[in-house]
């Protein structure tokens, strides 16, 4: 039994805590901080109705160190759950180790002012944690998190070695409104109107945003899709940690309309990162039209349909070439119904809760900054299936 600190209370928040709630066994206590204490008191009151769980609740800028660390100081978990902005994650991972307590998130850090995410940064922090005898498991949402399991899975069970990595993210989902983000519209679009990149041949190579496409046929029901070539993450670590990938993608499906909307937004400045004067104050474009936009954490009840992430995967098996998909479909409505949000938050927060009790549990120990692809993948994946995400494996023959 453990205690544990989450902050933030976006709508990845919100499903942490509610599955977190439901396992008392392994949280024992559980406190939500964030930058506005009222969005965490609501979140608390939704979970003590739907599960009868007490939550403590606090108010905390993760931007200020000093906050952070005296705010763990005082509650003293064993695990801090971030899942505030990427912007935090370093500060976050600072008063960690000022704290000596150990550490997950769902993305890697962004520096505010260059829409660049890499793990430079948080890798550097190895050492540090090392020493300091404690854990920081990066990455423990869908994509990155499952994803890197799967391909962990994967390689210790299906393959002898994975040649070629294609990790594809549908939202078959429809929220009824002209244009929104399923997740904060400030990195939605900081993420999607970056250059595409993937790694072929022991070298990245470099593409103009969204201008690689595919038509994926996807499962279940979902069927065609056209998906998009993108940089996430994972892809980052997974070739670092598994040097026989000759080549690794990553696609995501956007709708027309939403990309209509998005080229429109680009043109006329709107998804600019650096201010610009308005009457006589600086603003920041990208800022401005994320307070227009839906709040994520608000489109739950509307929205229909269903999500498909998995990990396509080519290479050798017993000196036989094997394509080989694993994958998870999550629908938007039955996620709403447990926890009251939609499948983007859902299959964020859930890996995120299954991170944190393979670390309190002691299933995954480390000293030092860590992937997911780095432990064994058996019993994140058994509770993967138990707790809201079941997956689904497909393998044939070339």
């Amino acid at each position: 039994m453990s205690r544990v600190l989450i902050i933030g209370a976006g709508g990845v928040g919100n499903v942490v805590v509610h599955k977190c709630a439901q396992l008392p066994s392994v949280f024992s206590e559980i406190m939500l901080a964030g930058r506005t204490e009222s969005k965490c008191i609501k979140i608390a009151e939704n979970v003590r109705i739907r599960t009868g769980t007490n939550i403590l609740t606090a108010r905390v800028d993760a931007d200020r160190n000093s906050e952070t660390i005296d705010l763990i100081r005082s509650f003293k978990p064993e695990l801090v759950i971030n899942v505030a902005l990427p912007y935090q994650d370093l500060p976050i991972m600072d008063a960690c180790l000022e704290t000596g307590v150990n550490y997950l998130d769902t993305a890697n850090y962004e520096p505010p002012d260059e829409a660049k995410f890499e793990y430079k940064w948080q890798w550097a922090y190895h050492d540090r944690f090392k020493k300091k005898g404690i854990m920081a498991l990066l990455g423990s949402g869908f994509d990155p998190g499952v994803t890197n399991v799967f391909c962990a899975h994967a390689l210790k069970n299906r393959f002898d070695d994975i040649h070629e990595l294609d990790i594809i993210d549908c939202n078959a989902g429809d929220h009824g409104h002209a244009f929104a983000t399923n997740f904060n519209p400030e990195i939605n679009l900081r993420e999607v109107t970056a250059k595409g990149r993937y790694w072929e041949n022991a070298t990245w190579v470099e593409t103009e945003p969204l201008a690689e496409s595919m038509t994926f046929d996807f499962p279940e029901g979902i069927g065609p899709k056209k998906c998009y070539l993108m940089y996430h993450e994972e892809l980052e670590s997974l070739v670092k940690h598994f040097t026989g990938i000759k080549r690794a993608r990553f696609w995501m499906t956007f709708s027309d309309n939403y990309l209509n909307h998005l080229e429109v937004l680009q043109n006329v400045g709107m998804t600019r990162i650096d201010p610009v004067m308005y009457e006589g104050m600086e603003i920041i474009p990208l800022k401005f039209l994320k307070a227009l936009l839906p709040d994520p954490a608000s489109l739950g009840p509307a929205t229909k349909g269903k999500t498909c992430i998995g990990c396509l995967i080519k290479g050798i098996r017993n000196d036989k070439n094997l394509q080989y998909f694993i994958y998870n479909i999550c629908d938007h409505q039955e996620a709403y119904r447990e926890v009251g949000a939609q499948a983007i938050s859902y299959t964020t927060g859930v890996p995120a809760m299954i991170g944190a009790m393979m670390i309190l549990t002691r299933k995954w120990q480390g000293k030092g900054v860590f992937n997911m692809e780095q432990f064994d993948p058996d019993p994140f994946l058994e509770q993967l299936q138990i707790h809201g995400l079941p997956w689904t494996e497909i393998i044939w023959n070339d």
